[in-house]
């Protein structure tokens, strides 16, 4: 009888359904020496509700380096937008800043995230406070048509340390007025409002500066923030993200969730 040696077969190695994609980079723009953006394919089957934000990244040495970041294009979109700091010294952007069309980024798979319609109960209009790269999520919600749909006025404010942060903003907002489809609908219902704090602007100072002074809604239809018609999203630092939901909430204004829609809501994601 002739023997013959068998070979073990290996067990098939598990696929973790929660691991991240490599996706495309398709495009980068810098705009200052601390904020750039850029867009990344999008996988097949990927759903997300505009406003949310992903986990994103580079591989490191031995794992994957990821950080939350919001979703700035909208949920309609055929591609993903992200917008972004520059950190010298940060684990991650330190080296995501450097990334051309063609290089590959982690994408995870499951987005989440409060500043979405869903959160917040029906309203007349609908104010998005933001600072820095905190515009992000509202870029993704300023370009959905159900926003339109559910509110008359949608205020966008962005606050910047100088005016050249503010450029990434003004030309989305352009964006969206000049769109085929969106323009029509948007019309005189999207408000955008922008300040700065360390130079010489139109309009000067910190939002909660602007919402306490009352000197905001010199800009808008309607006058102060009022419980039983007005709605308000949060996304920033975290300084900025508590001294804003504090004004806030002196207005009357109650924090909603995903589970229980209320008033207003904040982002609790950073980027570092």
């Amino acid at each position: 009888m002739i023997m013959t040696e068998i070979t073990p077969i290996k067990p098939a190695k598990k696929i973790n359904p929660n691991a991240p994609t490599s996706e495309t980079v398709l495009a980068t723009k810098h705009y200052t020496d601390k904020l750039f953006s850029f867009s990344l394919s999008r996988p097949a089957g990927f759903r997300f509700r505009s406003g949310e934000f992903i986990m994103i990244g580079l591989m490191g040495e031995k794992k994957p380096l990821l950080r939350a970041y919001s979703i700035a294009s909208p949920a309609w979109d055929d591609k993903l937008d992200f917008y972004s700091i520059k950190v010298p010294d940060g684990p991650l952007t330190s080296r995501l800043q450097n990334i051309q069309v063609g290089d590959k980024v982690l994408l995870g798979k499951k987005p989440v995230g409060t500043l979405v319609l869903d959160a917040l109960l029906p309203g007349k209009r609908l104010f998005m406070f933001s600072t820095g790269t905190g515009i992000a999520p509202f870029a993704s919600l300023i370009q959905d048509p159900d926003v339109y749909e559910n509110f008359d006025q949608v205020i966008l404010t962005q606050t910047c340390r100088d005016v050249a942060e503010l450029e990434y903003g003004k030309k989305l907002v352009q964006s969206v007025r000049d769109h085929e489809f969106l323009g029509e609908l948007v019309e005189d219902k999207l408000v955008h409002i922008t300040s700065v704090t360390r130079e010489d602007y139109p309009l000067k100072g910190r939002i909660t500066t602007l919402l306490e002074s009352g000197e905001l809604f010199k800009h808008v239809k309607g006058g102060p923030l009022n419980r039983e018609t007005d709605r308000v999203m949060i996304c920033g630092s975290m300084d900025m993200t508590q001294d804003t939901k504090a004004m806030v909430e002196s207005f009357g204004l109650k924090e909603g969730s995903n589970s229980a829609p209320a008033d207003f809501v904040i982002e609790k994601a950073f980027v570092g």
